[in-house]
Order: structure tokens, then sequence, then C-alpha cells
């Protein structure tokens, strides 16, 4: 399939992108993650390593959509954990 990234055209195939991520151990999740395989690595990271361009130069929009049309599965952010409420003294004592 050709796409084009950050202004570059490339010729993408859904096996040569699983072959390209086999062996690389996924970042941390924080934002837009695509399922490869069994695991799940940010899209940032692929388009880092199947463009061989710095993920400053591409979006992750661009990223989401070519992966999409390849076949993968792309996930939304995670939500961010609510925070917890901790009981103070004075609470804990009817105050």
């Amino acid at each position: 399939m050709r796409c084009v990234i950050a202004r570059f055209p490339f010729d993408l195939r859904k096996n040569e992108v699983e072959q390209s991520m086999d062996g690389i151990t996924p970042e941390t999740v924080t934002g837009v993650s695509v399922t490869i395989g069994q695991q799940v690595y940010p899209v940032l990271q692929v388009g880092e390593v199947i463009t061989r361009q710095n993920r400053r130069d591409f979006t992750t929009g661009e990223m989401r959509r070519a992966l999409t049309r390849l076949g993968f599965v792309c996930h939304d952010a995670p939500q961010p954990a609510q925070p917890r409420t901790v009981a103070t003294d004075q609470e804990s004592l009817g105050w």
C-alpha cells in the first residue's frame, strides 16, 4: 500500500511492518497505540522503526491512518488514572 508520511511516499505491506517490529521491545503506551502480533506499541514508535524518520517529523494521525489501512487495530490513548482521595486525620476522627 502506498501512503505518505511526513511528506515522503512509502510502499508498506502488513507483513513487512510485522517483520520490522519483530524483536522490538514495546515502549510504555501513553498515547495512541497499535496491536502488531501479540504486542501493543505506541504508533510513533512503529512509525520511527518502519520509516526510519524521527518521530517528531510525523503525527500520530498519519501513522494511525496508515496502520489502519494496512489492517492493524489501533487503540485510543489510555484514560488517565483518577486521583485517589486520602482520608485526613480529621475525617477519620469524625471532626
